[in-house]
């Protein structure tokens, strides 16, 4: 009988002790539904991590911008009240300008070129950047090059664009890129967009095929070409309040988790890049596959005096460079 009281015994001293750690749960957020890209990329992250700290912290998922759209929920990881983000890098520039760089249209040749300079020491620097600004970059996960829909017309090369309102982000590089394609840039919260389309508030949208799909944007846009224009990346960022708290081992424990889910929501990407576009012509989008990209890259290259200006020649040239 000793025999069976002792363990007892002890595992009560160590409940009360604290050396038996209650559950942590933490919130996080993304834009677009639980079965989109971001949430694949999550759920993955959210396993593996409740998997590496044997339980002690786990997820609750808010899809849909069900917290607030993307740039209140970095601000909010920033302050502290929502424990992670995964997020789009397109209105992170607001806290990290630095960041803005990747946002320069045609900078990057392909996912392979994109993924080498945001997983190498270019992404690793602007990770050290972000954590200055008390933003926690556990891993670059992946929103997808973006393409232009609309509900007006065809867009086959840089010109058939010009006139058209269309919805960006609150982002200065997107937006200074854009209108030297003659587009009207119209800033709006991504909850906003789907109404604002139906509504006919904006003529069009640009975004990578795995959010046009999870959106269903083919319900309120005639047209999508894949003008491939931008490369948008996305980070899965932590609160400087929660990394602040773990030890050693669990924050081994959150990076090898995030790692994975951003390997998962990549294979995503590349599974709705494949597969998407045919979907979305059964959906009845008329899709112009072959777009005169050359008129697109003449277009926007005055703006690049600009971005050199802002960003450094060398540094455009550094990404440029990545093979």
């Amino acid at each position: 009988m000793k025999q069976l009281i002792k363990p007892i015994a002890l595992a009560a001293i160590l409940a009360a002790s604290g050396a038996v750690q209650a559950q942590t749960v933490l919130k996080i957020g993304y834009a677009t539904s639980a079965t989109s890209h971001y949430g694949v990329g999550s759920t993955v992250f959210c396993e593996e991590m409740e998997k590496g700290t044997q339980g002690r912290y786990k997820c609750q998922q808010f899809p849909n911008s069900a917290l607030g759209g993307e740039r209140e929920q970095i601000e909010a990881v920033q302050l502290g009240t929502q424990d992670i983000v995964n997020t789009s890098t397109g209105p992170l520039g607001n806290f990290v300008p630095e960041v803005k760089i990747v946002d320069i249209p045609f900078l990057f040749r392909d996912y392979d070129h994109a993924r080498k300079v945001m997983d190498g020491p270019i992404g690793q620097d602007l990770q050290k950047k972000m954590e200055a600004k008390g933003l926690i970059n556990l891993a670059w996960t992946e929103n997808g090059f973006r393409h232009m829909t609309n509900s007006k017309r065809p867009i086959n090369q840089a010109s058939d664009a010009s006139g058209l309102k269309m919805r960006t982000m609150e982002n200065k590089v997107h937006m200074d890129g854009y209108k030297t394609f003659g587009i009207l840039p119209t800033p709006m919260a991504f909850p906003e967009l789907f109404t604002a389309l139906q509504q006919g508030t904006v003529d069009g949208q640009e975004n990578p095929i795995p959010v046009i799909l999870a959106s269903k944007f083919s319900q309120v846009q005639k047209h999508l070409s894949l003008t491939g224009h931008v490369y948008s990346p996305a980070a899965l960022i932590l609160s400087p309040a929660v990394w602040s708290k773990l030890s050693a081992a669990d924050k081994a424990a959150f990076t090898a988790a995030a790692k994975k889910g951003a390997a998962a929501q990549r294979k995503k990407v590349n599974d709705d890049e494949n597969t998407g576009i045919a979907q979305l012509k059964s959906d009845g989008m008329q899709v112009v596959e072959k777009v005169n990209g050359e008129s697109f890259r003449k277009a926007v290259a005055p703006a690049y005096a600009g971005f050199a200006k802002e960003f450094g020649a060398d540094r455009i040239a550094a990404i440029q460079a990545v093979k």
